[in-house]
């Protein structure tokens, strides 16, 4: 991922943490540079977004790494 990749996927993350929606990585809350810095490090791991909604209202985002079986 390029670092413009990384600044868009920040930008991204950081307006849905300021919309009050939780962010979480491998299952600890975090936040939208903890994210992006996580993914961007870690090119070689694939991550998964989870998109947690309670009535029909999107509250958390989370981020799992993959794990080949």
């Amino acid at each position: 991922m390029s670092n413009e990749g990384k600044m868009q996927l920040f930008a991204e993350l950081q307006k849905i943490e300021q919309e009050g929606i939780g962010l979480w990585l491998e299952g600890l809350p975090s936040d939208s540079l903890g994210i992006a810095n996580a993914i961007f490090v870690n090119e070689d791991n694939a991550y998964m977004r989870d998109y947690i909604y309670d009535e029909e209202v999107l509250k958390e985002l989370r981020f799992d790494k993959v794990h080949n079986v």
